[in-house]
């Protein structure tokens, strides 16, 4: 669905940043050590035999709390539409969302986020990294992060994948200190990766043989001029080589006809679909993007055709993850880069709001049913148990065992995981 009230900001039209572009950030990709040891002593056994996993689906815009998880039906901010019951007795989301609501002791449910910002930028940022951007460091990706911590050593798959809603694909340039291995690959309207098929025109033979001429050219530049960006270009060209060998993984035709009905033939329930394959097959970290919600104008309107889509491939998939024995070890969070207004605006519109919205989790590590903290009656504070970004940022990577509250070395230097002046929410916790 194509949203035309958005409010026209750079953000929307998201730049997705050229890998090489990141060179500098991949020079310290060396001296970055192992995570294996973060990993928290009661689950480290467990990581062995159960690789943990990441699916992060990002509303795009900033989906309305009021129109999903936290609705106020009745009050002079509520909107038209009503509460439902969910399969957890006493909890209750908007009836946009009646197949979701049957999973609903599969998640649990954060009332209370309050990141201290409207904007786009900042608000994208600050959920996805766990702190705001600054002028003195770039802070990786949850996916990233992710991604290393939880690395497996023999796998020749990347751990970090985002499925793009549109584009052509590539490599994004958001794995900051850690290094360029871990930079999310796209998969551009959720098509296998780019030029990840041997030309027609050249047999096997004959590319054979142009590989190893190619890194027996590369061993002999190297052994005399070892750049960062000569690092980069060989660890781009054997990833290459490796996921031209196992392009199928990426491949959602591959999947039944049934599932394709039953998840939705428009992109999202494509993509969706294509995330279940993708964590089936040990892919550390899957983020899809389901947009536009900035609903400026026609909120209600919006989010009763826009929830339609999300509610069946959703539901489809957190059902299929349950019925695959693939929750307890995969992470699921719902997340956008704020929430809307209570007030509805003269256009029958929500406008950005950061102060008082919800983010949902669950599966690995998360306590099922749950609803963490509370807003007022009319949804314009945090009235219990208020969270930010930093505390979401840490409880993730603490439901998949990683010990947040432990740093990475770098040229000598202590840089924590994730802020180290906040926490994760225990109370989320497991």
């Amino acid at each position: 669905m194509r949203c035309e009230y958005a409010c026209g900001s750079v953000e929307h039209g998201i730049a997705r940043r050229q890998f090489l572009g990141g060179l500098a950030a991949g020079s310290a990709a060396g001296i970055v050590g192992g995570l294996g040891a973060l990993a928290q002593p009661a689950a480290a056994k467990e990581l062995t035999s159960a690789q943990k996993r990441v699916l992060v689906v990002f509303m795009s815009g900033g989906l309305s709390q009021l129109e999903s998880w936290d609705p106020k039906p009745k009050t002079d901010t509520g909107g038209p539409f009503r509460a439902i019951p969910t399969s957890v007795p006493g909890t209750h989301i908007c009836e946009l969302l009646p197949l979701t609501a049957q999973h609903m002791h599969h998640l649990a449910i954060v009332r209370s986020v309050n990141i201290h910002t409207n904007d786009h930028g900042i608000g994208r940022y600050k959920m996805v990294h766990g702190r705001p951007r600054s002028a003195a460091a770039d802070y990786p990706h949850l996916g990233a992060v992710t991604a290393k911590a939880l690395e497996r050593q023999n796998s020749s798959l990347p751990g970090h994948i985002r499925i793009s809603p549109g584009g052509g694909g590539g490599r994004s340039n958001n794995a900051s200190y850690l290094g360029p291995k871990y930079a999310s690959i796209v998969l551009g309207n959720g098509n296998p990766p780019q030029d990840s098929t041997r030309p027609e025109g050249l047999s096997t033979e004959a590319d054979v043989r142009r590989n190893d001429f190619r890194r027996k050219v590369n061993e002999r530049f190297t052994a005399r001029r070892r750049t960062a960006e000569t690092d980069v270009y060989t660890y781009n060209f054997e990833q290459a080589q490796q996921l031209m060998r196992q392009r199928e993984v990426f491949d959602v035709s591959k999947e039944a006809a049934a599932d394709h009905e039953r998840y939705g033939k428009h992109d999202f329930g494509k993509h969706c679909l294509l995330a279940r394959r993708l964590l089936e097959n040990e892919i550390t970290f899957v983020q899809v993007s389901h947009s536009n919600y900035d609903t400026h104008n026609e909120n209600f309107n919006f989010h009763l055709e826009q929830l339609g889509e999300f509610d069946r491939s959703f539901a489809a998939l957190v059902g299929d993850l349950a019925d695959r024995g693939m929750l307890e070890s995969t992470l699921i969070v719902v997340m956008s880069e704020f929430g809307r207004t209570p007030r509805i605006n003269a256009r029958y519109g929500r406008d950005h709001w950061g102060k008082a919205w919800s983010v949902v989790m669950g599966g690995s590590g998360v306590q099922p049913g749950a609803v963490y903290g509370a807003t007022n009656k009319n949804g314009t504070e945090v009235s219990d148990k208020e969270v930010d970004h930093a505390n979401l940022f840490h409880t993730y990577l603490q439901a998949v065992g990683v010990d947040s509250t432990e740093s990475f070395q770098i040229d000598g230097r202590d840089l924590p995981i994730a802020d180290p002046a906040s926490s994760a929410i225990d109370d989320l916790l497991v």
